[in-house]
């Protein structure tokens, strides 16, 4: 089950359960679409690609509550950029 994580790793962006912004790639790592945009869809923790976040339904909430835990480490850009750019 996923996590459903509340903010954006990168600019901390808050990212709610209903957020059609929230990206996520094969590991959870959460960001929000203009920081995707800004990593070249590629993840900087992984590698991998972004894929639109799932909204859970309402209804489910209450038994499989979305994560309150914030993960809030601020990329470098440029730095991530120029590693996939030299490969």
């Amino acid at each position: 089950m996923l996590e459903i994580r509340p903010t954006c790793e990168n600019c901390n962006k808050a990212l709610p359960n209903n957020s059609n912004e929230a990206m996520i790639c094969t590991f959870e790592c959460t960001y929000c679409t203009d920081c995707v945009a800004l990593l070249i869809e590629v993840c900087p923790n992984c590698g991998g690609g972004f894929e639109k976040r799932p909204i859970r339904p309402t209804h489910l909430l209450n038994k499989y509550p979305v994560s309150t835990i914030q993960v809030y480490k601020p990329v470098n850009i440029e730095a991530h950029v120029k590693k996939l750019n030299s490969k």
